[in-house]
């Protein structure tokens, strides 16, 4: 073990703080965590997170406890955070409340209310008058009459709104565009669901718009979260989405009942995130970025790749895996990453001669 001295700094705090017993610990697990140098971190790391990966089921499962919510798992899931997909197939979020909100489902539900969006369609009947040649609107909500009074060419009678056009089809139009007009709520989330969690009441929504949620009173801004991790990226930043790509894989994980090391996962979210943005592991972001044209073509469009190196005049370094192994020189790992030279002389035990 390395001496005191030759620890890392953090380490040498932590070991001021703790006692003998914790001293032993803190010591057995940073020689656990050390690596030899010239390992095949990443190799290891993708066969570590692939071979588990082939076990993997591709259900659909309830989320949380919640009957109305489901969410992809296993496989499908790990691809959409691999792949960092701009939008999971079913977006959710958990909104945490602050200590004001949470302690009654009265309170919860006053929050749930204001974030589903409702539409006009929602609350207002439609239909077109042929004869009279004029769209036909009856609602008692509120904001859609306070909407719908203030559209052009519009008369109205108490609860009554009527719209006259030349043609059909420019009703329709007219009708399909109120429709889709957004009276409250936010955008992208359709519904909420308020549940029990130990002693308090949260929020789970179908559809996710950090941005927006966060700058609703009531919400704790800390704990609250989505599984979009391009939200997170765009709203909290990217050590956040780092965070974000290691917790939704290891959940994924974990829920299949597969034992990965967190440092694979880790080593793929560092990666992921280490430009400052979150790329894909494929030939949109990380394998499609590699400076070396060999392990490109490797990858994926292998016609395109050579090609474009081709006309470009691109030079391969031979400073990866793939690219070694393809043209048979010895990989820049383990022991390939030592140069020796012998001395054949010394080795049978002759000696040059001095002159």
């Amino acid at each position: 073990m390395k001496e005191e001295t030759e620890l890392p700094a953090r380490i040498r705090k932590m070991l001021e703080k703790a006692d003998k017993k914790e001293q032993q610990e803190i010591l057995e697990k940073y020689k656990k965590a050390l690596m030899i140098p010239g390992e095949a971190v990443g190799t290891v790391a993708a066969q570590s997170i692939g071979e588990p990966g082939t076990q993997m089921t591709l259900r659909t499962f309830h989320y949380a406890g919640v009957v109305e919510l489901s969410v992809p798992l296993g496989l499908p899931r790990l691809i959409e955070i691999i792949d960092a997909k701009r939008s999971p197939k079913n977006s959710i979020m958990t909104v945490f409340l602050d200590e004001s909100h949470n302690k009654t489902k009265k309170d919860a539900e006053e929050i749930a209310d204001k974030l589903p969006e409702k539409f006009m369609k929602d609350v207002v009947e439609m239909r077109i008058d042929l004869k009279e040649r004029r769209l036909v609107l009856e609602t008692k909500n509120k904001e859609a009459v306070e909407v719908l009074s203030k559209l052009e060419g519009v008369n109205h009678r108490g609860d009554t709104f009527g719209i006259r056009a030349d043609t059909l089809s420019e009703l329709q139009k007219i009708k399909s565009k109120i429709e889709k007009k957004r009276l409250s709520g936010i955008k992208d989330i359709t519904r909420a669901f308020v549940r029990k969690y130990g002693e308090e009441y949260l929020i789970y929504t179908e559809g996710s718009n950090l941005k927006s949620v966060l700058e609703i009173p009531g919400v704790d801004l800390k704990r609250t979260t989505t599984n979009d991790i391009q939200q997170i990226y765009e709203t909290l930043g990217v050590e956040a989405a780092r965070n974000s790509i290691i917790n939704e894989a290891m959940k994924v994980l974990e829920d299949q009942s597969l034992d990965v090391d967190i440092r694979h996962i880790m080593l793929v979210a560092d990666r992921m995130t280490v430009t400052g943005d979150v790329q894909a592991v494929g030939r949109t972001g990380i394998s499609g970025a590699k400076g070396s044209v060999l392990a490109r073509a490797a990858f994926e469009e292998t016609e395109k790749h050579i090609l474009n190196a081709a006309l470009h005049n691109e030079v391969d370094p031979l400073k990866g895996v793939a690219e070694n192994i393809i043209i048979g020189q010895p990989i820049p790992v383990g022991t390939g990453t030592v140069e020796l030279a012998v001395n054949s002389e010394l080795l049978s035990g002759k000696k040059k001669d001095k002159k």
